[in-house]
């Protein structure tokens, strides 16, 4: 597909980026947070695990925290200072009634307008297997938008209820919808994923800083082709 993408809206105050592992959002999507916040809007994070059992060097128990210093650290850098972790269990997360509880009392303690999260469909571009927690979560995060909203789902389960969410964005989606120009902040999202140098590290023997640099560079500058030679982050945006 070549079609021009046009950029996303901006008529939001509050957005929750909603995912399963620490470094899932720093993998492209933090350069356009980092333009959000910088904008005056505010963005919240929500973890569904802590990313235990993402490191095969390192034992859950003492995985755990490490990602989880190492996402808050990396929240910072684009300007989200709100993370928060559910708790859920790295690998073997659940689609179902108890997810999107969970995510449905999240969405009502927030009350965002936009809610964001991962690319959730069978495979990364027709080539890599995705992984179950992303297709759980981010199927989860779309029924939940809705769920949040009706008073006679999960009942008492946080705050009123909230039917204000305007949009669920999916990034790194293979048929994405919109776009936001990341040319002023994609510094801030190399930074932001350098920041998980353990996990970093432990994927790759490349250097951690020319590893994650060569990774956003590459997608923003495909993603150029769709929006007018600038350096992108795609979404793929559902409205409700």
């Amino acid at each position: 597909m070549t079609e021009p993408l046009p950029p996303m809206p901006e008529d939001w105050r509050r957005a929750l980026a909603i995912v399963a592992h620490p470094d899932d959002l720093e993998y492209g999507c933090a350069s356009a947070v980092a333009r959000w916040t910088a904008e005056g809007r505010e963005v919240a994070y929500l973890l569904v695990t802590r990313g235990e059992a993402g490191i095969d060097t390192v034992e859950p128990a003492k995985a755990g925290p490490l990602r989880e210093r190492e996402q808050r650290a990396s929240a910072a850098v684009v300007g989200v200072s709100e993370v928060e972790f559910l708790d859920h269990e790295d690998g073997i997360i659940e689609y179902g009634v108890r997810l999107r509880r969970d995510l449905a009392a999240a969405i009502r303690r927030h009350r965002p307008e936009l809610v964001i999260t991962l690319h959730f469909g069978d495979t990364w571009g027709g080539r890599y297997w995705n992984t179950p927690d992303h297709k759980a979560v981010g199927r989860a995060v779309l029924d939940a938008a809705a769920d949040a909203g009706n008073r006679w789902i999960f009942p008492g389960d946080g705050p009123e209820p909230w039917n204000g969410v305007r949009w669920v964005a999916v990034a790194g989606a293979d048929e994405p919808t919109h776009a936001v120009d990341v040319g002023d902040t994609l510094e801030q999202g190399v930074r932001s994923l350098l920041e998980h140098r353990a996990y970093i590290e432990a994927l790759t023997d490349e250097d951690p800083e020319a590893y994650c640099r060569s990774f956003l560079e590459g997608v923003t500058r495909q993603a150029a082709e769709r929006f007018d030679g600038r350096p992108a982050v795609t979404f793929r945006l559902f409205e409700r």
